[in-house]
């Protein structure tokens, strides 16, 4: 099983000031490889990221634009590694550009990367490094201090030096052995997951977790630092007589006072985001240490997030994050992610008596059964649903086989026969999904990992 570890670098002014020129470098060669490549193709021809890859190795040492002012080779002060991976990272960019076209997904092109609006990262191979404890012997730079030990052990397959607001990291990938890597499960329940913006989950079992929502709570400073650092933009454009936009290949003279609030902003920036990602991490993580199966919904997130209104609530939730690390993680646990088709009436539908609420508004937190009278919490009604759409409750066919009744808390009794170790699909469940053009292919994924 293939795991990283990202760990903060203790780094000299020496070895800040190679990595930002490693970087560098992988950027520029990056531009170099995209340009070629979209030459070719617009001459007809059909490129290739090994061939430009051997081109630029002939010319690297002599050509004018790769040397420096003495007329020396400066790429031999940098690792080869730096300025080799990036062709190997353009050809997988093209691979997914193309396998999205012919999916019929929305896809873009690999794009020119600009110093300050990309991120700073550069590869190392497996043989090209090692780590000592608290410490890594990197090419060039030699030792460099970590705040940390390699938590993971096992055959390492690579790393990445990149920079986050103003720190250096080392990410390493390690392929750990499966039994090191497996965690033991503290419960077997079955439990259905809502997400929200307001709580980011509603479980099964009434609970509703809230999102910290760590945007919403910085965005005052946020916009306070981001005028801060754009006056002095427009002080460094007008001390250069620039009026309007800044013209391609224009540098503004960077002051002292623009590179302080650059690194401020950027700073809080990555708070934001470490916020999130650690409440993402710590609920993801209960969720597949506690239950044997966990279901949650296939959402749109590309079209929610067209929704001006609710465009900024759900991204500083992060759906498709959590999601993500669901996946990976239930590999861990040996536990199960079944995911219900976006079509499926999870908030419509009478958790007790399977009545549809076809008159149900997005408004609506709380609404009653014509059927049976009983009061819904929209939420916690559509997380009760689809830990249903599981266990086999309301009579749909089941996705997983059938926890017993002794691991399955939460079911209602009688409603789920216990055993059985076939995996069946869940379709039609109940009935045509209003045309969505998707009932023949509403199969819900069920992750299955031994």
């Amino acid at each position: 099983m293939l795991l990283a570890h990202r760990i903060r670098i203790n780094v000299t002014a020496a070895q800040r000031d190679y990595f930002a020129r490693a970087a560098g470098t992988a950027r520029r060669v990056w531009n170099w490889a995209l340009a070629e490549w979209n030459r070719q193709a617009a001459r007809g021809l059909r490129p290739n990221a090994m061939a430009l890859k051997k081109a630029f190795n002939r010319i690297k040492y002599s050509d004018p634009e790769w040397l420096d002012a003495d007329g020396k080779p400066w790429l031999r002060a940098i690792h080869r590694d730096a300025h080799a991976q990036p062709f190997s990272n353009l050809a997988k960019a093209w691979r997914r550009y193309f396998e999205q076209r012919r999916a019929g997904q929305l896809a873009h092109v690999p794009r020119f990367k600009k110093k300050g609006r990309s991120a700073e990262s550069f590869y190392l191979a497996n043989d090209k490094f090692r780590l000592e404890g608290r410490s890594a012997v990197l090419p060039k730079v030699g030792r460099v201090a970590l705040r940390e030990t390699l938590r993971w052990s096992g055959k390492i397959m690579g790393a990445s030096v990149s920079r986050e607001a103003g720190h250096w990291y080392l990410a390493v990938q390690v392929d750990v052995p499966d039994q090191l890597a497996r965690r033991r499960r503290t419960g077997d329940a079955v439990t259905g997951v809502d997400s929200g913006v307001t709580s980011a989950a509603t479980l099964s079992n009434g609970e509703k977790i809230a999102a910290p929502r760590p945007l919403k709570a910085a965005l005052r400073r946020l916009r306070i630092r981001s005028r801060r650092q754009s006056r002095k933009l427009e002080a460094a454009k007008a001390a250069a007589g620039i009026v309007g936009r800044i013209g391609k290949g224009t540098r503004l003279p960077v002051s002292k006072n623009r590179t302080k609030g650059a690194l401020a902003l950027a700073r809080l920036q990555a708070r934001i985001a470490r916020v999130r990602r650690d409440f993402t991490h710590k609920l993801t993580t209960r969720l597949c240490r506690e239950n044997q199966a966990v279901v949650i919904e296939d959402l749109n997130v590309r079209g929610m997030l067209a929704n001006g209104r609710l465009a900024r609530a759900i991204a500083d939730v992060g759906f498709y994050e959590f999601r993500r690390q669901l996946t990976y993680k239930s590999r861990r646990y040996g536990a199960h992610i079944v995911l219900a088709d976006r079509w499926f009436p999870s908030s419509k539908l009478c958790s007790r008596c399977g009545t549809r609420n076809r008159e149900l508004a997005l408004g609506d937190r709380a609404w009653t059964c014509a059927g049976c009278d009983a009061l819904h919490d929209r939420d916690v009604n559509a997380a009760i649903n689809l830990q249903r759409l599981a266990t086999g409750a309301l009579a749909a066919r089941t996705a997983l086989p059938e926890a017993s009744q002794a691991v399955t808390r939460g079911t209602a009794a009688g409603l789920a026969p216990a055993g059985g170790g076939k995996v069946t699909l869940v379709r039609h469940e109940h009935g045509q999904q209003d045309g969505s053009g998707q009932e023949e292919n509403a199969v819900h994924i069920c992750t299955r990992n031994r």
